[in-house]
């Protein structure tokens, strides 16, 4: 459904932030980017959302592709509507709004009641503190309670493809859990997901397929099976190494110069 093609981007006409990225994700499933802070995971959705301009970006090569026509050249509303969403990194609610008006400013640009109603009463059934506290200042809510509330947010737009960016970001273990859990059910209702994502462990444990980022490039490309058991994913991404916390990605990749990583 989707498809970047040799994206690069650049920041103000000189910082390259992203270099001959392509990546697919199908029109089922969750696809996980994995990357450390820096790697360029949120310049990669903003490129697809079309926002990379409110940030001085720019895509200087290749194309981004959803359902085989070009979106690159389109602003953030018309992406939405092509059905597109995204759920930003650190929620960016409006705090001093109500739940139930956060929800309504997801669907701004669907034109349609019916699908509003339609993608409300889903947010509904999947989060029901949301149902019991709709009419709760969002400032005041738990920082899982925002994380739901953001992610139901971004649901109002009735999207076919959600991209997810760090949405385990400052909570708690059972509370990411728990968001494990909404993601992979959103999932199975049809909406594709794109999982931006630190936390590997809890990514991997959801994705098909996963992507790693590293200093604005694909690294290495596998199903989610493949990078959990790759040693040199498991050194860095999920620690489990002694001084793994010290080590970098590209040099533990080249001190296994006998396995050829998929680009």
């Amino acid at each position: 459904m989707l498809q970047l093609q040799g994206v690069a981007v650049t920041y103000h006409g000189t910082i390259t932030a992203v270099q001959d990225v392509s990546l697919e994700v199908p029109d089922r499933g969750i696809i996980a980017l994995l990357g450390a802070n820096g790697a360029g995971k949120t310049t990669i959705l903003r490129a697809i959302t079309g926002l990379l301009r409110l940030h001085g970006g720019r895509i200087a090569r290749g194309s981004i592709l959803f359902d085989g026509q070009r979106i690159d050249t389109l602003d953030a509303t018309r992406i939405v509507r092509r059905g597109i969403a995204q759920v930003l990194e650190g929620r960016r609610l409006f705090s001093e709004l109500t739940v139930e008006e956060n929800l309504r400013t997801g669907a701004f640009a669907n034109p349609d009641p019916a699908s509003i109603q339609q993608a409300y009463t889903r947010v509904m059934e999947l989060f029901p503190v949301l149902r019991e506290r709709r009419q709760s200042i969002a400032g005041y809510l738990s920082g899982g309670q925002q994380q739901m509330l953001a992610i139901g947010r971004g649901l109002m737009a009735n999207p076919r493809l959600l991209l997810l960016d760090e949405p385990s970001l400052g909570l708690a273990p059972m509370m990411i859990q728990q968001i494990t859990g909404i993601i992979a059910d959103i999932a199975a209702s049809g909406t594709a997901v794109l999982l931006v994502e630190q936390n590997a462990q809890m990514a991997l444990s959801l994705a098909s397929y996963g992507y790693v980022l590293e200093t604005g490039k694909i690294a290495l490309a596998a199903s989610a099976g493949e990078l959990m058991q790759d040693e040199a994913v498991r050194t860095f991404y999920l620690g489990l190494h002694e001084g793994a916390e010290h080590a970098q990605f590209s040099t533990l990749r080249l001190q296994r110069p006998e396995r050829k990583w998929a680009l």
